[in-house]
């Protein structure tokens, strides 16, 4: 039988050798790709944190709000939410003025329509003392000194005179001067500066007639147990073209008279949400949205004389 050649310790060695450096190059790459996963986990890592922490530092953003409920605005109004501020009694629709202004804001703030929640609110009840169930309140809520003490009261979001609303041919109907408006019966919804005005601003010889709501005093008009109501200008329009048959928007007050009166949005006294609240309507202001919101939904076009 022929012997096979042994192999030298040369070529083994040479062999092993061989064998060991392929064996640590595998090492090294397979080290390589290890450590390369980390260093991409690490990154993201880092995206993720720069990104929370640009929200935390955010005090307007949507998850630094200490609103009620995380993640929801809770909005609150009375009932019957009426026209033009609202339209067929639901605020959540989007449809009139203080509807599609309370979104806005929602918006400005980071809340989409389904994030925010309405909730019925008495309008007297919106602005007392005590803790509140809501966000923020949008109610044609007047801004005034008294009222800033039991609440928060936000920049104004709409500018309003107060207009008196009598019935064609009716005894107020004729009134051109606060003197004519002295000896009429008169009447407002009770909380209101609709009511202000004829306390302080008309002074009646009779004690005004004060209703819970402002459906109470426009029956009592129509049924004509009251010769006129005072109420916001946007309201006038809406009770003299759809409302109560034949009346008529007879006068406004002057706004050295009403002093200039806005609407404000109401907030619990000392609510962490005001300056984020402020800084929305300080926004819709300046970018127009809330001019193109106010002339969508409110007439500015009247003959009504001002009172003098």
């Amino acid at each position: 039988m022929r012997r096979l050649p042994v192999p030298s310790a040369s070529v083994t060695l040479l062999a092993l050798g061989a064998l060991t450096l392929a064996a640590c190059g595998q090492a090294s790459n397979s080290a390589s790709s290890t450590s390369a996963a980390p260093a991409s986990s690490s990154a993201a890592a880092s995206e993720t944190a720069s990104a929370s922490a640009s929200a935390s530092t955010d005090p307007c953003s949507k998850e630094s709000l200490a609103t009620l409920s995380a993640g929801t605005l809770t909005v609150g109004t009375d009932t019957p939410a009426y026209p033009p501020y609202f339209v067929d009694d639901k605020p959540s629709n989007g449809q009139g003025f203080e509807s599609a202004v309370a979104y806005a804001v929602a918006d400005s703030l980071g809340f989409a329509q389904g994030d925010v929640t309405w909730v019925v609110v008495p309008f007297d009840k919106s602005f007392a003392p005590g803790a509140k169930d809501f966000d923020f309140d949008i109610n044609q809520v007047s801004i005034t000194d008294d009222r800033k003490k039991a609440v928060d009261l936000s920049e104004g979001y709409y500018t309003v005179n107060q207009a008196v609303v009598a019935i064609k041919g009716g005894k107020g109907a004729g009134a051109t001067t606060i003197a004519d408006l002295q000896g009429l019966k008169l009447g407002a919804q009770v909380g209101t500066t609709s009511l202000d005005y004829v306390t302080n601003v008309v002074k009646p010889t009779e004690k005004p007639f004060v209703f819970n709501s402002t459906n109470d005093a426009k029956s009592a008009l129509n049924n004509k147990q009251i010769d006129a109501i005072v109420v916001d200008l946007p309201t006038a329009f809406y009770i003299s073209a759809v409302e109560i048959e034949d009346s008529i928007i007879v006068g406004q007050f002057k706004a050295s008279e009403s002093g200039g009166e806005q609407f404000g949005l109401v907030l619990a006294k000392g609510s962490p949400l005001t300056e984020c609240v402020n800084q929305a309507i300080a926004s819709l202001k300046s970018s127009g949205e809330l001019q193109k919101i106010q002339d969508k939904w409110l007439s500015e076009d009247t003959e009504a004389p001002y009172f003098s």
